[in-house]
């Protein structure tokens, strides 16, 4: 046959009139659709055979009954009995976020933002990214399905946010929001100390001189910041010390400061990504004997001593010089 003879297709809501009521989808160009379906409803296929019916950005009000209408030439009408029955839910499954784990500091990484059920062919998906690392992305790279990020050290432990729009609708938003788990060499290092009876923890740079009296507590705790965690040794003078803490290797413990303790103390952190040191120099004194403060004292005054009796002397000079002075002048001018 030719294609004069094929059919006209009709799909109606239950309750529609067939005659006076508009189709939701139709071929019939004398049928315009319901404007509510129109652009959403579609026919598949060839319409000699085929009757599906495709339904894009489906919406809470289109739930409810549809029966299929086919009309060839009068009187060759006929209204199918088999109905559809069309639920819509409301959709609430989150978007997936996938990437390569672990995120590596310095290493760009595609992230994916998917959402699972909403089929290949649906239109009018709006993506955005949101988070405090993407401070240093592109803006215009924010609002696709497809992120580019360079991990830094700072974005571990943030979350990373992917919001999907679907427009036409009800404009429903979905979003899921992921913790980064970034790897990055050791970092920041530092060393804190505990001195003697104090609770006080002071921080010390590398290159630091630390001069301490022989017979005292020392506790030198190893600081450094790196994913996945630094494993982390002592060296004195470049040999490797035992950790004071098996538990803790951070910990040096020199319970009895001796000569023998003075020296250069590295501490070394070092992880799959890279390693890094800090060292600080040590040295030991002896105690000062018991009248160091005393003698300090006195000493502080002899300054002052030493003005006066020069300030008099300078005096006592000055009335020797005058009196011999006036003698001599008294005693020749007496001739």
């Amino acid at each position: 046959g030719s294609e004069w003879f094929a059919p006209f297709i009709y799909w109606f809501r239950q309750g529609d009139n067939v005659h006076f009521s508009a189709p939701v989808a139709t071929n019939d160009p004398r049928r315009p659709a319901k404007a509510e379906t129109k652009g959403r409803f579609h026919l598949l296929g060839n319409r000699r055979d085929d009757c599906s019916l495709s339904i894009r950005d489906a919406r809470m009000s289109d739930s409810g009954t549809y029966f299929f209408r086919a009309e060839r030439n009068h009187p060759q009408k006929y209204t199918y009995r088999n109905t559809l029955n069309l639920q819509v839910t409301a959709l609430t499954e989150k978007p997936n976020i996938h990437f390569l784990e672990p995120l590596q500091s310095g290493r760009p990484t595609s992230l994916t933002c998917s959402l699972p059920v909403v089929c290949d062919g649906a239109r009018f998906l709006w993506f955005s990214w949101a988070g405090d690392t993407l401070d240093a992305v592109d803006p215009e790279t924010l609002h696709s399905s497809v992120l580019t990020l360079t991990p830094r050290p700072q974005d571990h432990g943030t979350n990373l946010t992917c919001q999907v729009k679907l427009q036409g609708g009800q404009g429903t938003t979905l979003e899921r929001t992921v913790q980064l788990n970034v790897s990055y060499a050791p970092q920041l290092m530092t060393i804190r100390l505990l001195q003697g009876n104090s609770t006080d923890l002071k921080s010390l740079s590398d290159g630091t001189s630390l001069p301490v009296l022989e017979g005292q507590f020392l506790r030198l705790i190893c600081v450094a910041d790196s994913n996945p965690p630094a494993v982390l040794s002592w060296l004195q003078d470049g040999k490797a010390l035992s950790p004071s803490q098996p538990s803790a290797p951070g910990v040096l413990e020199l319970p009895h400061v001796g000569a023998a303790d003075g020296g250069e103390f590295t501490c070394q952190a070092q992880n799959v990504l890279g390693s890094r040191h800090v060292s600080i120099s040590l040295s030991a004194w002896k105690n000062a004997p018991s009248c160091s403060c005393v003698c300090e004292e006195q000493q502080g005054s002899w300054p002052l001593v030493l003005t006066l009796i020069r300030g008099a002397l300078m005096g006592a000079g000055f009335l020797l010089t005058y009196g011999l002075t006036w003698i001599y002048y008294t005693r020749c001018g007496g001739h």
